[in-house]
């Protein structure tokens, strides 16, 4: 029977844990995720075979004289089907681990997990790929974006890389979009602290503010900042992973919206198989594992994917 008491997470077998415990897993993901920060949120339907129609654009209301035709909103609104993509990880744990320090093992998952959600829904969303190269879950990513800016570009007196910010900014203002924030690569970070004008003065205070969650990290040029390494896809701890040479992602993100089907659950046996990378086939009962199954669902869809503009460094790899 699954219990609310992590401390005794080595008595449950094949059950599903409650929402008390998986909650602030599912929360902490989505406040880890830089697209999920900065799109917005529509509402998604629990069953993954349903679509659901965003509109991705508001009506245009117009003055009407008394007992007049009441005016036709003009300007098209785009609607997008978004359906939920099923995200998943395994996770085999020996079983002396879980029963000897459950509550340090719990404590890691509702580190660990988040992380692992909200690294391959970010990667899914701006690269259209998933954490293994292959063809990803949603039928818009932001990186098919037109709009280009390369970064170091600009001399520095006339701007440096603030003028390399702003220039990819017009490209999407002059486009008649909005320009509501970046999801940018830690790696961006210390090209701001270092960059400098002409005198040597920095062009850049410290771009984090105290006491935000792993994403929302602050300004630039004056607008939202989200830091997540899926924008150049160079994930820590992955060794099969490579930096695209992508250094953020800035636009207009009313144009992104993303749901949530369901919390994530996990599910846990001592009785199930496994596959490895390798194709072993592996033993819960034999090798005496705990198997942890962590699930969600997922859905993102873009209005207009040129309502954005990547920024580049030298090297860049679509």
């Amino acid at each position: 029977m699954a219990t609310t008491d992590p401390l005794l997470l080595s008595d449950v077998n094949d059950a599903l844990l409650p929402r008390t415990i998986t909650a602030p897993i599912f929360e902490k993901s989505v406040e880890m995720s830089a697209v999920m920060q900065l799109a917005r949120r529509a509402p998604l339907a629990i069953d993954a075979t349903t679509s659901i129609p965003i509109p991705m654009d508001v009506p245009t209301a117009d003055w009407v004289g008394a007992g007049a035709r009441k005016p036709l909103s003009s300007g098209g609104i785009d609607v997008k089907q978004m359906t939920a993509k099923k995200l998943a990880v395994l996770i085999p744990v020996s079983e002396e681990v879980v029963m000897t320090n459950a509550g340090g093992l719990w404590s890691q998952l509702q580190t660990d997990l988040p992380t692992a959600f909200a690294r391959a829904f970010d990667y899914a969303a701006i690269h259209g790929k998933t954490m293994k190269g292959a063809t990803g879950p949603f039928p818009d990513h932001l990186i098919e974006t037109t709009k280009w800016q390369e970064l170091g570009t600009a001399q520095q007196t006339n701007g440096g890389i603030y003028a390399d910010l702003v220039g990819g900014m017009k490209e999407v203002v002059d486009d008649d979009w909005d320009f509501t924030g970046f999801a940018a690569d830690p790696r961006l970070k210390p090209d701001l602290l270092l960059a400098t004008d002409a005198n040597g003065r920095p062009i850049f205070v410290d771009t984090t503010t105290p006491g935000t969650n792993a994403a929302s990290a602050g300004t630039l040029i004056g607008e939202p900042l989200a830091y997540s390494r899926s924008v150049s896809g160079k994930h820590r701890r992955q060794s099969t992973s490579t930096d695209s040479g992508l250094r953020a992602i800035g636009g207009d993100w009313s144009q992104a919206a993303y749901g949530v089907g369901m919390d994530i659950t996990v599910r846990i046996s001592k009785e199930a198989t496994y596959i490895d990378e390798e194709g072993g086939v592996h033993s819960a009962f034999q090798e005496n594992l705990v198997l942890l199954l962590a699930e969600a669902y997922y859905g993102f869809v873009l209005g207009d994917v040129e309502a954005f503009v990547k920024y580049t460094t030298n090297g860049y790899i679509s």
